[in-house]
């Protein structure tokens, strides 16, 4: 840890698994990533990632993406140069058009929650900027990939670890086709509830027809008590 730990306590934030993989990417890649995006990098941690590749891994230059940037993270930012915060839905092509290309982007725990555009589509976009993705995400050990909303309640609550009373969840599919308040599309099409069962083998589908292969694979086991997923990490490079 340099600098930047001393003054801003992110490391509380991150999460084993992620460090792990971030450590083999940086120790591991030649040229090593100078660049970054981080792609919805502030809900839970804080940008603790962004923070710790600036500061951990001695990044020049990061591209932290969100919608709801927090004070909290704001006044991080402001002490770290070459980190800077750009507000929008990381998926919709006018925020895309505010990252440049970078070595390397971060998907960390988002990739199941993206529609409208879908996840496979956030990484056909963002296959523009980069030629390396860093990915952790809960893969669905099912058969085919799933739209969990598509299971109906019960079962959609069965595989998320999501309370039905918990506010963001409370009266989820009789709201479906109801527009969001924060956002102009319907609750049914929006990232704040988990979406999607991803499988591995999808996912190196879509990689591997934009040209990609995967250097790196890491199965840390179940998430939670769901029967149906577990916690993946990959890099993928061009």
């Amino acid at each position: 840890m340099q600098v930047i730990a001393e003054q801003i306590p992110y490391q509380q934030k991150l999460y084993g698994h992620k460090k792990e993989l971030m450590d083999f990417l940086f120790k591991y890649s030649h040229p090593r990533p100078m660049s970054f995006a981080d792609l919805g990098g502030v809900w839970g941690v804080e940008g603790a990632y962004s923070l710790y590749a600036m500061d951990g891994h001695s990044c020049v230059r990061g591209h932290l993406v969100d919608t709801h940037p927090t004070d909290l993270v704001k006044s991080y930012v402001e002490q770290v140069p070459g980190l800077n915060i750009i507000q929008g839905n990381f998926g919709e092509h006018e925020t895309i058009a505010q990252v440049p290309e970078v070595d390397v982007v971060f998907l960390f725990d988002v990739l199941l929650h993206q529609v409208t555009p879908h996840w496979d589509e956030v990484l056909r976009r963002y296959a523009e900027k980069t030629d390396c993705f860093c990915i952790f995400n809960q893969q669905w050990t099912g058969l085919t990939t799933t739209r969990l909303l598509d299971l109906g309640h019960d079962a959609y609550f069965a595989n998320t670890p999501h309370d039905p009373e918990h506010p963001v969840y409370q009266d989820l599919f009789e709201k479906l086709n109801v527009k969001h308040p924060d956002h102009d599309r319907t609750w049914r099409d929006v990232h704040h509830v988990w979406q999607w069962g991803i499988t591995n083998a999808e996912l190196e589908a879509v990689l591997k027809s934009l040209g990609f292969r995967m250097t790196y694979f890491a199965n840390h086991g179940a998430f939670g008590t769901l029967p149906q997923f577990e916690n993946h990490a990959f890099i993928w490079r061009r």
